[in-house]
């Protein structure tokens, strides 16, 4: 097998915007299959990369793809992953890896069973500038960390004030913090090489007044095994172009990142390691970074080659399907805290989703969220 190829599960702007961007002079995969329920998009596609659009998944499953990117809205993960891994071909699907722990775990058992590889998209865990950060945490260069702030802010108004799947609590797609609060667990749990044990969480309504839209703002703050604090805010109304932050604090030292800069990186540091950038502000340049949409180009690209790169050396991925199940269960835990105003610690979380199931915290969240609705113009 000389390159992966990849068959494309969802032809919308995920992929085209980019998935497709991330693929540009990759030699080692290809995109040469295309399913979308639009099958115009399919088709458009196709032609693009001189591939092939399908009418439907299963014969697109079933042709001589390797592999299958799935880009569909949250609620349909578990059905097209099962569906994939039951044809046999191995499964990159897009974040979040679904909304409850059962859909995971079937996920899990179904991929397993069909010996296939399988990976979330988290592409935040393949952006450089992360593995820098996470790089420096592991050698010890800002000692023990005790407190971290994480941010991601994009504007999704558009999506949350008119009907769709977006942020769609029947479908149970939920809002901010299940899209894209699971790219800052994903990252804090990997640079920490730790897992979260309590969530306090308020969530808001801060732009759209449709009853059937989940919350667009989400702040909570997590504890982590080790004693580490996280700070963890997301929303999906800001009037900016998409940005992402995180602020480490350690014993020895600081590290600050902003994706939004050419330079995203400043670290400060006591630790003798650092030699002639000690206990000053250095800012790496060397590590490969863009304002958006670059670091979705760089990191993305990054992801889909990672595991074609599996699947070419018979490797499992460096993220694993239990790792990304880890980010449902803080979010999931967050979601029970709003419910219940109080934190809640990963043990009660279990126990309840033993006894009630991971749906009944989803179902529960709507009397919960806090609306402001600040953004509507009168």
């Amino acid at each position: 097998m000389g390159y992966v190829k990849y068959g494309v599960c969802g032809c919308g702007t995920v992929f085209d915007t980019f998935h497709s961007l991330g693929a540009v002079g990759q030699t080692k995969y290809k995109f040469t299959a295309f399913y979308d329920l639009n099958e115009k998009k399919a088709h458009r596609l196709a032609r693009r990369y001189k591939g092939e659009h399908f009418a439907d998944l299963d014969s697109m499953l079933n042709s001589d793809i390797d592999a299958v990117l799935i880009n569909v809205p949250h609620h349909l993960h578990r059905d097209k992953v099962i569906q994939a891994a039951e044809a046999g071909v191995h499964v990159l699907c897009e974040k979040p890896m679904a909304p409850t722990l059962e859909e995971c775990d079937e996920m899990i058992a179904a991929t397993k069973k069909a010996d296939v590889k399988f990976m979330i998209a988290e592409n935040h865990r393949f952006l450089p500038a992360h593995k820098y950060i996470a790089d420096t945490v592991h050698k010890g260069l800002i000692g023990n960390v005790f407190l971290i702030r994480a941010y991601e802010g994009v504007n999704e108004i558009p999506g949350l004030t008119s009907p769709g799947w977006k942020g769609d609590i029947k479908l149970r797609n939920m809002g901010a913090l299940l899209d894209m609060g699971v790219h800052r667990i994903a990252t804090t749990n990997w640079i920490l090489n730790d897992e979260i044990e309590m969530a306090n969480c308020w969530v808001t309504k801060q732009c759209t007044s449709l009853d059937t839209k989940a919350e667009d703002s989400a702040l909570v703050m997590y504890r982590y095994i080790s004693g580490t604090i996280m700070q963890c805010t997301v929303s999906f109304t800001v009037i900016s172009p998409p940005s992402n932050e995180l602020q480490i604090y350690g014993t020895k030292g600081t590290i600050i990142e902003n994706h939004a800069l050419e330079y995203p990186l400043q670290i400060f540091s006591d630790h003798p390691d650092m030699g002639a950038n000690r206990n000053r502000w250095h800012i790496p340049t060397d590590i490969e970074h863009g304002p958006f949409p670059q670091y979705y180009k760089i990191s993305m690209g990054a992801e889909d080659l990672h595991f074609a790169e599996c699947i070419l050396n018979d490797t499992e991925p460096e993220f694993t399907p239990q790792q990304a199940k880890k980010t449902i269960e803080a979010v999931l835990m967050a979601y029970e805290s709003a419910n219940r105003n109080k934190p809640v610690t990963i043990d009660k979380l279990l126990k309840l989703i033993k006894e009630k199931g991971s749906e009944n915290i989803l179902k529960r969240l709507k009397r919960h969220i806090q609306k402001n609705y600040h953004c509507i113009d009168n």
